[in-house]
């Protein structure tokens, strides 16, 4: 079983920033893709950036600049750098991990960011 444990959520002013974490542990042969994924209240949940094996990334425009994904491959581990955060991101985020061509998500971190 795969688990993933997000951490580094919370409340921060406009203009902050704050780092998200997630590892996934459990029974790992290989992880292909790594994503973080965030739903607003009334909203879908929209890809915000992912990050391939090889370390290919790709955005949502709205954080392009302002994000960084990035993916420590010995420890499983992806992080999200996010600076300069908008009342906008206020959000729920999701880490998304591909495992063997399974998906699996971590539980959600809250963050707010306030006006």
């Amino acid at each position: 079983q795969v688990q993933l444990v997000e951490s580094g959520g919370g409340l921060v002013q406009a203009g902050g920033s704050l780092r998200l974490s997630c590892a996934c542990s459990g029974t790992i042969f290989s992880i292909n893709a790594m994503a973080w994924y965030r739903q607003a209240p009334g909203k879908q949940r929209e890809l915000v950036a992912a990050i391939t094996s090889g370390g290919s990334t790709n955005y949502v425009d709205s954080v392009k600049g302002r994000f960084t994904i990035s993916r420590d491959n010995a420890k499983n581990t992806v992080y999200m750098q996010m600076n300069s955060l908008k009342p906008e991101d206020t959000a729920v985020y999701y880490c998304y991990a591909q495992v063997l061509r399974s998906d699996y998500w971590g539980q959600g971190t809250q963050v707010t960011v306030s006006s």
